[in-house]
């Protein structure tokens, strides 16, 4: 990662900081408050030695100056321990936030932009990389100030009373900055690999672990774990490069500020021998200056040092942020994004002219399409996997962007308001989605206000009913994670039930029969083909055998609709379609 790009991910991360102004400028100030109390604190015991040592007042004569020394420390603890609180409260504000955004923004890409990167590296993203921030706005970012300011007002402590002390404080001080920057650009660098690392493991696992049973099939486990390995290997390899940068960091602090320290230590020594006469006002040098300096010149480093220890969060935060910086301002072309609302009721025509479909990046995923789907009718999709069936509903669905022109009861489609489009669809796909816990909860999931009768009625028809009387809590039942406590074919039937409950315009469904078993896949075709009269449908399948009383099918191959006809006419004649037909009774 070069300087350039360092600077600019530098200037993101503090534009994000305004998200939390309050509780970090808050930090700031108990920070300062803090470096204060150290000052009174050195200044007090200073004191309290110089008088019990040099001028030997009694110890019941300092009694009072002794108190206050108590109370500094009491209080300077107290400050400490809030402001870690502060930071902590601030860094989780600033992180909830961001996380935030990141979701609304993979909600406003759509699912057609999210598949193109596997599942592994999006949770590595929206978890680990904005997790790995918080030390940067926690306590990185407010000690930024604090270690020009705290340095500052000791160094303005200790001028009037002894400036030679000052001016060695002042002369070794810029050295650890420097070097701790050096350290730091190549650190930077290395957290980036590293996430970039972590989030191609998490990817290749996720996927490893979905495809384990065919894996297992095709005699491809032992090969897989091999790779698996190589590529942990290679994480560990780069985290530990990591740790040596952050190690090599400390060092460089550490040495810096001791020899500083020694060096204020040595002028002192040499100077109570009278081997060195300068940097008193013509008053000597004192019990009290030498106290006061030495007990101040590790406070005086101090914010250096822990802004030393906070710059490999810096560095971690550079790393994380350059992926989520990129992909916060990569370009979304939504195809809906206007204000207009339909205004007619029923449901809805569809007209294409020249339609180009693109991806997110506006790259042509199909031929110029041109067709017509009447309101009330239903259409098949059918064709080869990759003839651009699931592109189309995508389009439709509101997640792909497109030239040309597609109206929808007479309006331009990327004129409609995406939250009004969205209201007037359904949509079933063959991996059936239940994120809620219950059923009952997924089923009314677009229409939480649904009726007991309703419900009922969308059940029978989806052919819920049929398996619910077997589950120990009917509606009641916890479907689990992913849907595990429920057969996919019953899990298919609960998302079809939902979509027949949500009253629509347009059903789209994508494969609603695919991975099903024979009964499961009766059912639920069977339910769509009544359910399918209600709107207008669209249906992408291969399930030729359930389309023969359809209105039209259209086929479609390398992104261009080839066929149009109803399942007679294009069976009777020669074609893709006929071809279909041909393969699929020799599957059989």
């Amino acid at each position: 990662m070069n300087k350039t790009r360092q600077q600019e991910l530098s200037r993101w991360l503090k534009q994000q900081s305004v998200i939390s102004r309050r509780w970090l400028n808050l930090s700031r100030l108990l920070g300062l408050i803090s470096g204060l109390l150290i000052i009174a604190q050195a200044w007090l015991l200073a004191r309290l030695l110089h008088h019990m040592i040099m001028e030997n007042i009694p110890v019941e004569a300092l009694l009072l100056p002794f108190v206050l020394l108590l109370l500094t420390i009491v209080l300077r603890t107290w400050i400490v321990w809030l402001r870690e609180k502060v930071g902590f409260h601030a860094g989780l504000h600033i992180r909830q936030e961001i996380r935030r955004q990141v979701l609304d923004r993979l909600h406003q890409a759509g699912p057609a932009w999210i598949q193109n990167k596997p599942a592994g590296s999006w949770a590595t993203l929206v978890l680990e990389q904005i997790e790995d921030m918080h030390d940067f706005y926690a306590r990185y970012l407010p000690q930024m100030s604090l270690a020009v300011t705290i340095p500052v007002l000791i160094v303005l402590t200790i001028l009037p009373v002894n400036w030679a002390a000052a001016l060695i404080l002042l002369g070794t001080a810029p050295l650890i900055p420097l070097f701790m920057a050096l350290v730091g650009m190549g650190a930077a660098d290395a957290n980036r690999r590293n996430f970039l690392a972590l989030s191609r493991l998490s990817g290749h696992f996720l996927d490893r672990l979905r495809g384990m049973e065919t894996l297992r099939l095709f005699f491809r486990g032992k090969q897989e774990t091999a790779d698996i390995e190589r590529a942990s290997q290679d994480f560990r390899q780069r985290t530990m490069e990591v740790l040596r940068l952050a190690f090599l960091s400390s060092a460089v602090l550490e040495f810096f500020a001791s020899l500083s320290i020694a060096l204020v230590a040595v002028y002192f020594g040499f100077s109570y021998l009278g081997e060195l006469n300068f940097g008193h006002y013509g008053t000597g040098v004192t019990l009290f200056a030498g106290f006061l300096t030495l007990i101040l010149a590790p406070e005086y480093f101090q914010p250096l040092r822990d802004l030393g220890t906070f710059y490999h969060a810096k560095a971690q935060a550079i790393g994380a942020a350059d992926s989520l910086k990129t992909f916060m301002e990569s370009p979304l072309q939504s195809p809906v994004r206007g204000q207009q609302k339909l205004t007619t009721q029923g449901p809805l025509e569809i007209v294409a002219h020249n339609l180009v479909i693109l991806t997110s990046e506006g790259k042509p995923l199909s031929a110029p399409l041109n067709f017509t789907l009447p309101a009330g009718s239903r259409v098949a999709l059918v064709g080869q996997s990759g003839a651009g069936k699931s592109s189309l509903l995508n389009l439709l669905s509101g997640f792909l962007p497109y030239l040309g022109s597609l109206t929808i009861n007479g309006s331009e489609l990327r004129e409609l308001e995406p939250q009004h489009w969205r209201e007037q669809l359904s949509w079933v796909g063959q991996n059936p989605q239940l994120p809620a816990t219950t059923l009952h909860q997924n089923i009314t999931l677009g229409a939480p206000d649904a009726s007991e009768a309703q419900i009922a009625a969308a059940i029978d028809k989806a052919g819920v009913s049929e398996f619910l009387s077997q589950l120990p809590e009917k509606l009641d039942t916890v479907v689990g994670e992913q849907a595990t406590r429920i057969s996919v074919g019953q899990a298919q039937r609960v998302a079809l039930a939902r979509a027949l409950l949500s009253p629509c315009r347009l059903l789209l469904l994508d494969e609603p029969g695919a991975s099903l078993d024979a009964r499961s896949e009766e059912l639920v075709m069977n339910a769509l083909n009544d359910a399918s009269r209600q709107q207008t449908t669209l249906m992408v399948t291969h399930q030729l055998d359930y389309i023969r009383d359809w209105d039209s099918i259209w086929v479609m191959r390398d992104g261009q609709i080839i066929q149009q006809g109803n399942y007679a006419a294009l069976a009777g004649q020669e074609g893709p379609f006929a071809e279909l037909l041909t393969w699929r009774e020799e599957e059989i």
